[in-house]
């Protein structure tokens, strides 16, 4: 990772990051609970995917190439709706350090080079399905980097899942929910009560 300083005045603001990142490099903003990814192309432009809510309700291109609000933002989530778009480097930091990321072995497939992955990147702007697991932002740039979908975040959020909900310790706990679920029940639903056995025991076969 390569912090990024900003530097007081270098005149035009394309020229400024053209001095600082390439054609093609991975950048990364950290947020809170997770980390935005795009692509630099060039002249102080980045390619990024970013759930937006607005495409969906509206056709106007004035109000859509604006800088997606938190609002925006959330609203796309939970639509499942997103958009790979082109915005400034300031808009897409929204704020934030800019990393670059440098990191090559993180994927078995070498990585493109920079001008290819610009090019990726370009050519897949447009409104796509967003999913929060599935297809978010790093899937994006790993595909436009290596040619493969792919997401660390989603990775280790599962992982992190798993050790949470999977443990004998939640088993052993679900199991004791269930019975006296079935205690109550007794034998007046028997689906809900199978449900019972069965939830606790599948848990505890993964943990």
């Amino acid at each position: 990772h390569f912090p990024l300083r900003l530097l007081a005045s270098w005149g035009r603001e394309d020229n400024k990051y053209d001095l600082i990142f390439s054609r093609g490099d991975l950048l990364e903003v950290p947020r809170t609970l997770f980390t935005h990814f795009g692509i630099y192309l060039g002249a102080g432009r980045v390619a990024h995917f970013i759930p937006d809510i607005m495409p969906v309700v509206s056709s106007d291109e004035c109000r859509i190439k604006q800088m997606v609000t938190n609002t925006r933002l959330l609203l796309g989530v939970l639509a499942k709706c997103g958009s790979i778009r082109v915005d400034s480097v300031d808009d897409f930091a929204y704020g934030s350090e800019i990393l670059i990321n440098t990191k090559d072995k993180v994927c078995s497939r070498p990585a493109l080079r920079g001008e290819e992955v610009a090019r990726r990147a370009e050519k897949l702007q447009g409104d796509v399905s967003y999913s929060l697991l599935w297809y978010n932002c790093e899937h994006f740039v790993m595909y436009c980097r290596y040619g493969t979908v792919m997401s660390f975040q989603t990775f280790q959020f599962c992982k992190t899942v798993r050790k949470l909900f999977l443990s004998r310790r939640v088993a052993k706990a679900t199991a004791l929910l269930g019975a006296c679920l079935l205690l109550y029940l007794g034998a007046v639903n028997t689906c809900s009560g199978l449900l019972a056995v069965l939830l606790p025991f599948l848990i505890w076969m993964a943990s």
